[in-house]
């Protein structure tokens, strides 16, 4: 039973901050180094797996959109931008993982991660609000964008919808609503070829053999629901809110972690 409610709790973490600039991969690692306990690379894969799907549902329709009508050219624009953006994050994804270049998954660099970010978002909505209000997204944002991804995979507690939207506000598209849906519509595939490069990873390594498939399944649904109704709230919330909530979210916990947890823990 203890067992179940961590899982459930592990779900319902991924869901929330997956596509919150809180830090999904920063958030899972505290919660099992203080008292929800390691799990296994197929399980944090499966629960992620949630996640995506929920971001897809709820995306479906643009999906659909720039794939049916590609001829139009302001779609076909669009779609050439976001696969420019795939792109540069997986070719940068294959250099970084052949140099093996990853911070090590502690509490401290999680913690100054989630501090530095926070105070990122604070500045680049200062920065973007200066702007004009821009929706379109350029060569320049898709490429930084692309960018942007590689960077918050390196270091975890970065968050990579927050380096996303903010590269992408930062860039030209000063537009919250519009930098938020290039960001996640990218995030997408990336995530997707991601869990897939895991899930072959752990299959090759015969890690599947000893997986508990109820944990991992129960994991997965909740992540999709809660996945599902944190999207959808977050996109109505900015429509009328600034990021800065989720800024001293991050400074708070960052500052916390810092204060509280022993150095290397």
């Amino acid at each position: 039973m203890t067992n179940l409610l961590h899982v459930i709790l592990l779900g319902i973490i991924e869901g929330v901050t997956e596509f919150l600039p809180i830090s999904s991969t920063g958030h899972l690692l505290i919660a099992e180094k203080f008292g929800l306990g390691a799990r296994s690379d197929l399980f944090n894969v499966g629960i992620q797996a949630g996640a995506i799907l929920a971001i897809t549902l709820i995306y479906w329709g643009r999906i659909w959109q720039l794939f049916t009508q590609w001829r139009v050219p302001a779609n076909r624009d669009y779609l050439f931008k976001l696969i420019v953006a795939f792109l540069i994050t997986c070719v940068l994804g294959l250099v970084v993982t052949h140099y093996g270049f990853k911070l090590p998954e502690t509490v401290t660099p999680i913690a100054w991660a989630l501090l530095i970010g926070g105070f990122w978002i604070i500045a680049a909505e200062q920065l973007a609000a200066r702007q004009v209000d821009r929706t379109e997204v350029t060569w320049r944002v898709a490429i930084l964008v692309g960018i942007a991804q590689i960077v918050a995979g390196i270091f975890p507690g970065t968050s990579r919808s927050g380096a996303t939207i903010f590269t992408a506000m930062l860039a030209g598209t000063s537009n919250r609503a519009a930098a938020t849906e290039f960001a996640f519509l990218v995030g997408i595939p990336t995530m997707y070829a991601a869990t897939g490069y895991e899930l072959l990873k752990v299959l090759k390594g015969g890690g599947a053999a000893h997986e508990d498939w109820t944990a991992l399944i129960v994991g997965f649904v909740v992540s999709l629901i809660v996945g599902f109704i944190a999207v959808k709230w977050l996109l109505g919330y900015i429509r009328t809110h600034r990021f800065t909530a989720f800024a001293v979210y991050r400074i708070v916990l960052g500052v916390a972690l810092l204060l509280l947890v022993p150095a290397g823990a």
